[in-house]
Order: C-alpha cells, then structure tokens, then sequence
C-alpha cells in the first residue's frame, strides 16, 4: 500500500516537477548573467581608483578621457544584460503559468464536480507565483551570493573596512531573519482570509438575482466585509511588523555607509589607503547590501509566494491526474447500468441503491420519481461526472471508467437541471466551443433542437454574444440552446435532466419533436421528467424512488400499472400514443401515485449543478 501511495505521489507531482526543472535550467542561464552583472558593478569603484589615484596625481586629460569611455562601455553593457535578465525571468513566469495552467485548470474542474473547495484556486496561485518570478524579489537569489564577493573586495581595500562591512552584513542579515519570524504568521492568515473572502464575493456576485429578489445584499455584505476585515487586519499587523523591521534596516544601511565613509577618510589621513580607495570602498559597500535590503522589501511577496506554491503542490499532489486511457471504437449507444449504487462521502444512507437498467439505441427512457428519489444523481453518474460506489456502467460494454474523458464526452449528450453556458456567441456554446466547428454542424444541431429559428429571432443570430452564463438570455432561450448543445455532433448517449423546466408550450412541442428525430436517428436518451410531452415520447418508465427502482419496463405497461397502484387496483386503460390522453389522465395518475410534495427539497438538484 506504501508502494502505492509513493507511485502516486511522484506521477501527481510530475507536471509541477517538470515545469520546474524546465525553470531551473533557465536559472543557469540567469545566473551567468547575474555574474557578469556583478562583475560589471565594478565598474564604478574602479573609476573612482583610477580617478583619484590616477588622474589626479598624474593630471592628464587623455587618460581620463580614455578610462571615462571604458566605464561607459561597461555601464551601457551592465544595463544591456541585466534588462536581458528581466526579459528572461519575465519570459520564463508566463512559459509557467502556460505550462501549468492546463493541468491546474483541469484539477479545478475535478475538484469542483468532487466537492473539494474552490477549484480555481490554483489559477490565482500560479499567477502570484508568476508576478513573484518576474519581479525584482527573485534576481534576489542570484545577487546575494555576490554579497560576500565585494565584502572582500572591500576588504582587499583595507581589513578594516571589511570588518566594518562584515559587521554591518551580519547586521542586516539578523534582521532579515526576525523579519522572516514576525511576518510568516500574519501573511499565512492574511492569506487564508483574503482566498475566504473572495470565494464569498464570487457567489454573492454569481447569485446576483435571488440576492436581490431576496434582499439579501446587505447581509451578505457584511458577511464578507467581516471575512475581508479578518485579511485587512492580517495584513495590517505584517505591514506594521515588516515595515519597523525595514525602516532599521534602512537605518543600519544609510548609517554604515556613512561610516565608512567616515573610517575611510580616517585611513586616508594616516596615509592607510587613498582617497579612491575611500570612495570605492563606500560604493561597494551599497552594491554589498543592496540585495539584503532588496529581500527586507519584497520579502511579503516572497512570503505569498512560498505559501501559494506550498498549497498548489498539495492539490496536485492530493488530486493526481487521471490515466491515459486508450481510445474505444465509437460507440452506438448501448447502456448497461448493473447494480450501481452511489453515496457521497460522509453520507449517513446511499443517494442511490443497486439501480439496474439497459437502454439501447433508438429508446428513451423516462426517469420519474418523487424530489429526493435520486434522478439527478443517476444523470451524474451516467455521463461520468461522479462514479458510483458501487456497481458498473457500461456503455458498448465498456465501463465508463475505460473511456478517456474527452473521447467520451464527444459521444454523450447532456443537459443538466440548471443549464449553464459560457460568456461567448451562440455559436460558440452549440460547438461546445470546437475550434474547427463549422457552420453546417452548429445549424444542424439547432435545427434538430428546434431552436433555429428561435436563435435567428436574436440581436446577431449564432453571432449573438449571450454574455456570462447566458445572462442576456430568458431561461427558456437558455434551456433550448443547452439542448442544442447537448445533440452538437450527433451524440449516441443523450442525458435530459428536466429539459422542460423552463420551456413554454411551443419549447416543449419543440422538445419532443426532437426527442423523437433523435430516436430515430438511433440515439439512447434517458430523459428526467414527468410532464406529457415527455411521457408521450418516452419507450421505456423508469420509476425511482428512495433511491431504488421500483418500476421499470414498456411506457404503457408501467404507467398502468401506477395509475391501478393511484386507484386502488381499478384501472382504466389510457391511450398512451396519445399525448392528448396522456395529459388527461396518464399525467394525473403518476403525480398520484408518487404523491409528490411540492416543497420538499430535491438533495439531487446540488449534484446537477
């Protein structure tokens, strides 16, 4: 089992591990440049030498002349490379975040239809990753092992200005560290807080309608100004911390300089070192500890950083990529469904229970039952979004799980209770977003759906732009698009959960028009409904209650067996073929017999969404 857990673990972290050695190869590179940059930042020191020690005492005008060109050369060649340098690291965070924004993308996906917290979390860490990796926080690392390197320079100069400088590095070295103490805490809460509260703004923002129709703004409101005020505070208190910490930093820096000012012009007066050697001292010293007072600055960002990579390893770590899978023949829309069972995790009872059924191609099947039955769970498991805890699915004799997800996607159809579309054209939800759609596949599939001419009535037509989960349309307008999306490209297996909910008359004329086109193009749909016009088209009932299935067989055989159950054993026969007769008395009977209570809440309609 140990075996197991380690194998999962290296497969879950590679693409993290990739991305990074992939960046530390490039660190090489940055670290070539980061020592001619700080061989370059001699440039200055030794002018200072050369005029002093050089020019002054000599007074010729061709050597200044000669080494002020040299010192320009090299500055100009100092600020080449180290724009190159940003470049580079700019370069290497976005090749990053596109290289691990796929793989985030999709584990969000999945641990959101799990249930696992916000899922696109890991997108806002790699981007604080990324501004991390192109700041001026991460040339950091490469400047400050040069530190020691112009200590001794300075101590080259004199051994008392190198231990003055020494002294002055320890200094500052001890604050960073205190700084790393006091901070780590307030930044980790801050941090926390700030990810809480932007999760409350985004469902507030994304229910925008029953928070107004319900008035529930101001509430919500202070929910998150309270949430938000727990980060500001968080913030505040590693801001105060830091900042003390930075203002004596500061303080030990612009002091020593001073000083060592002060102690060269000492030595120069016993004659120790020149006057050169004073100023050149000094100089070195600011390059010395620039990068120490570099980090005391950058070090919250560092900070956040570190903890957003700490908490993206852990979900790529805990939520590991699925398999490569191979590719099935396409498949004609054979299901088997065979004792499958499924309940959520800390569930106290099963949401389903040893649920069997087949459905093949050309049937529709109608899944009816009371609120809480299960329905909309059967539809997750069905197109793959959750897995049952037991029992096998199949389709074409292979078990869902067998299929790679995006081959199978193609081949299924599906439509959920609450229809969600993208911020995009018309055209673009039909396609499923397909970059190689063309125009023929979109129509025909909203023509199928009867939603062509719906469609056309629109501002643009398919070039409609819907705006964020299809706010600009009616929920009709949406469900009807959602169906048309669901039959793009011919799928073999068609999931309706509900798709009437939101239609009028004409929709739902429209609707079982193309339930029947789709069964006679050879398409399985299990259809989640009760109304007439579902009925009417269905081959097949599938009565769910409590989880488990208590009727299933023929339309007309199962529905009359129901309406005998509603009228204690007396039955009359009911045209079934007769969407007329099905609404006077079929419709009436099953609502009896299930005796559905309006305003008991569905537990299945959270999965659907």
């Amino acid at each position: 089992m140990a075996m197991k857990r380690s194998t999962a673990q290296r497969r879950q972290a590679t693409d993290l591990q990739q991305a990074l050695a992939a960046c530390r190869s490039t660190a090489w590179v940055l670290a070539g440049f980061s020592l001619v940059i700080n061989l370059l930042m001699l440039t200055s020191p030794l002018y200072m030498i050369q005029v002093y020690d050089r020019v002054l005492t000599s007074g010729r005008l061709e050597t200044l002349a000669m080494i002020t060109l040299i010192a320009a050369v090299s500055l100009m060649l100092l600020a080449a490379i180290d724009t190159l340098r940003s470049t580079v690291t700019a370069r290497m965070s976005i090749w990053f975040n596109d290289r691990l924004g796929p793989v985030v993308l999709e584990n969000g996906v999945r641990a959101r239809l799990l249930g696992e917290g916000s899922g696109g979390q890991g997108l806002r860490d790699i981007s604080q990753i990324q501004a991390f990796m192109a700041s001026q926080g991460l040339t950091v690392f490469f400047d400050a092992p040069w530190t020691p390197v112009f200590l001794l320079v300075i101590w080259a100069l004199h051994p008392t200005l190198g231990i003055m400088a020494a002294g002055s590095a320890v200094v500052l070295l001890g604050l960073s560290v205190a700084n790393e103490y006091v901070t780590r805490k307030p930044n980790a809460t801050s941090n926390v807080a700030q990810i809480a509260a932007s999760q409350q703004a985004e469902a507030t923002i994304r229910n925008a309608e029953v928070v107004r129709a319900m008035g529930m703004l101001p509430m919500l409101t202070e929910r998150w100004r309270r949430t938000n005020q727990a980060a500001l505070m968080a913030t505040l208190r590693s801001a105060e911390r830091g900042g003390i910490l930075l203002g004596m930093t500061k303080f030990v820096r612009y002091f020593v300089q001073t000083a060592i000012l002060g102690l060269g012009a000492m030595l120069v007066l016993k004659s120790e070192i020149s006057g050169g050697a004073m100023i050149a001292s000094s100089i070195l010293l600011s390059r010395a500890l620039a990068p120490v007072e570099l980090a005391m600055t950058s070090w919250r960002h560092f900070g956040n950083a570190r903890i957003a990579y700490a908490r993206l390893k852990a979900r790529l770590q805990a939520l590991p990529p699925e398999s490569e899978r191979i590719r099935l023949p396409t498949p004609l829309g054979h299901l088997s469904v065979d004792h499958v069972s499924y309940g959520p995790a800390n569930a106290k009872a099963p949401v389903l229970q040893g649920v069997s059924f087949n459905a093949r191609p050309g049937e529709a099947i109608a899944v009816i039952g009371p609120s809480a039955g299960g329905k909309s769970t059967l539809c997750r498991l069905l197109v793959g979004i959750a897995l049952p805890s037991a029992g096998k699915i199949r389709l074409d004799g292979s078990e869902l799980g067998h299929w790679d997800p995006d081959q199978l996607g193609q081949h299924i159809g599906y439509l959920p209770q609450d229809v969600e579309l993208f911020a995009g054209t018309v055209a673009e939800n039909i396609a499923r977003f397909h970059p190689d759609a063309d125009d023929d596949s979109i129509i025909a599939a909203a023509t199928l759906a009867h939603a062509h001419e719906m469609i056309q009535q629109l501002p643009e037509g398919y070039k409609t732009q819907i705006g964020d989960a299809g706010a600009r349309l009616s929920g009709g307008q949406r469900q009807r698009i959602g169906l048309a999306r669901a039959i793009y490209g011919n799928p073999r297996l068609i999931i309706l959960d509900e798709p009437n909910a939101n239609l009028d008359q004409a929709g739902e004329s429209a609707l079982a028009a193309a339930v029947s086109e789709l069964k006679e193009q050879g398409a399985a749909l299990i259809i989640v409904g009760h109304r007439p016009s579902t009925l009417a088209q269905a081959t097949k009932v599938l009565l769910l209650r409590d989880g488990k299935v208590e009727l299933f067989g023929p339309r007309d055989e199962v529905l009359q067996r129901m309406r005998g159950a509603s009228t204690g054993g007396k039955s009359t026969p009911v045209p079934m073929h007769k969407p007329a007769a099905v609404a006077r008395h079929g419709l009436a009977a099953v609502a009896s017999a299930l005796q559905t209570t309006p305003d008991e809440p569905d537990a299945t309609r959270s999965d659907a969404s």
